[in-house]
């Protein structure tokens, strides 16, 4: 290299060795500056370029860093062989999905009230965990740090009957990565029985790890035990204690019978997700099927995605003690993915009493919300509402309109309603019906949105 060679422009958007070495970097991957070339000497390269001294000196020694120049004793600086640049990628990117519709009251069935969010409280816990916990900034254990998970099996003991030792509990970032780390833990299952209609990110987890998903059908008891015996599968997902989306209450026979089929073989179990059992209108909460289980086949998982807020990305399942073996020999090298700052901070929400007072406070607006929307609501010519006796969402069936028709007028009065049909796999939906969720509209929007689905549906 030497005068003739093309010298970079250089301009003020970037320092200037910086520069420099990007322009020799590009002309070797090039070629225009052929294997073995030799660079000139730093201070040549100083007069070549205008540059001062160390700017020459960065730039070369980024350079060496990085394996584009070779530097021989007594020969400077050479350029490196590298092999030809591989075909450039298509330039075209695959187009952006559009802009999902900005809806006026959204009926989602996950969303919640953040009004209701403790702010000071958490703001003043999490304040305490930073600054009282330096320690926190250390790797914790896979599976969470043993204070929460103490307070975890403390509160699902007293609360949910379920029978755990902290040892026992596993702490992830959301049911669905929980969900996914069971399904690398039982690589045996291949065939997975799926409520139907059921949560289609379950359908979803087991076609992600290439499992066979069984539909079972749902009845007004939950899950089918006679179609699961026929099913052939020995992983079994259920949501016994508030049927998604059908707001069914499996009771304590049918319970029963599905702890008899998850115990009538080896390697079978049950993943009981109890996603929104904090919230009955009618009743207290039912107690969870794991603490009937007594032969160690059934998985409790739990969020606190609905109870405390969706961005509250923490949740947690109860291993029994083969699985729990199973998990350790496989996940202890990784890390727990929820941060320990945002797990002490929920173990003080908890053992200070905070969250059962929002607990409370929770309660008290959604019950509100849910008799307020199905009151207004029921007076519609014709409907029928289910499942508003607890959780965040209920149905309702119009017979005069099919489902089409429903979620269409609805969308004209830019309502977002779901289809009973989205969560359907195998079995034909409940014809007429729709999936209403009312926790993240205020007392306002639900009479609002009540009056314009009276509209629609008149």
């Amino acid at each position: 290299m030497d005068a003739s060679f093309p010298l970079p422009v250089f301009t003020e958007n970037a320092p200037l060795y910086d520069q420099l070495y990007r322009h020799i970097a590009g002309a070797i991957q090039s070629g225009a500056l052929s294997p073995g070339a030799r660079l000139p000497s730093k201070r040549r390269m100083c007069a070549l370029a205008g540059v001062s001294m160390s700017t020459v000196e960065t730039a070369y020694s980024l350079l060496a860093a990085e394996g584009y120049v070779l530097a021989k004793p007594r020969s400077g600086y050479v350029c490196a062989r590298l092999l030809p640049p591989a075909p450039a990628a298509p330039a075209s990117l695959p187009a952006a999905p559009p802009d999902p519709p900005r809806w006026a009251y959204d009926c989602s069935t996950s969303a919640v009230d953040t009004s209701v969010f403790p702010f000071s409280s958490w703001a003043r816990i999490t304040k305490e965990a930073v600054y009282e916990n330096p320690g926190l900034l250390q790797r914790g254990h896979p599976q969470g740090d043993q204070p929460l998970r103490a307070a975890l099996a403390q509160l699902l003991s007293q609360y949910r009957g379920v029978r755990c030792t902290p040892e026992q509990v596993v702490v992830g970032a959301g049911a669905d990565y929980l969900l996914s780390l069971l399904l690398q833990l039982l690589p045996e299952q291949r065939a997975v029985a799926l409520e139907d209609p059921g949560y289609p990110a379950a359908y979803a987890a087991a076609a992600l790890h290439g499992r066979q998903a069984v539909p079972i059908p749902v009845d007004g008891e939950g899950m089918d035990r006679t179609a699961l015996e026929r099913s052939g599968a020995g992983l079994a997902y259920v949501t016994p204690s508030h049927q998604f989306p059908l707001g069914v209450t499996m009771p304590a026979a049918r319970r029963s019978q599905l702890l008899h089929w998850a115990a009538a073989a080896p390697g079978r179990f049950l993943i009981e997700d109890d996603y929104d059992s904090e919230f009955r209108w009618s009743s207290r909460p039912i107690p969870a099927v794991q603490g009937m289980d007594r032969a160690g086949r059934v998985v409790y998982m739990g969020t606190f995605s609905r109870s405390i807020a969706p961005a509250i990305r923490v949740a947690y399942m109860i291993l029994p003690p083969a699985l729990l073996e199973r998990f350790r020999a496989t996940f202890s090298h990784g890390a727990c993915t929820v941060s320990r700052f945002e797990q002490e901070s929920l173990r003080r929400f908890l053992v200070q009493g905070l969250y059962g007072r929002h607990l409370r406070r929770a309660g008290n607006l959604y019950r509100k919300k849910c008799a307020l929307f199905a009151g207004a609501l029921a007076g519609i010519p014709g409907a029928v509402l289910s499942g508003a006796d607890a959780g965040l969402h209920f149905l309702l069936t119009l017979p005069r309109y099919s489902e089409e028709v429903l979620v269409a007028r609805a969308a004209e009065k830019s309502i977002r309603v779901h289809p009973l049909s989205r969560y359907c796999h195998a079995v034909p939906p409940q014809p007429s019906t729709v999936v209403l969720g009312f926790a993240g509209l205020t007392e306002g929007e639900i009479g609002r949105a009540a009056e314009l689905l009276r509209e629609a549906w008149k």
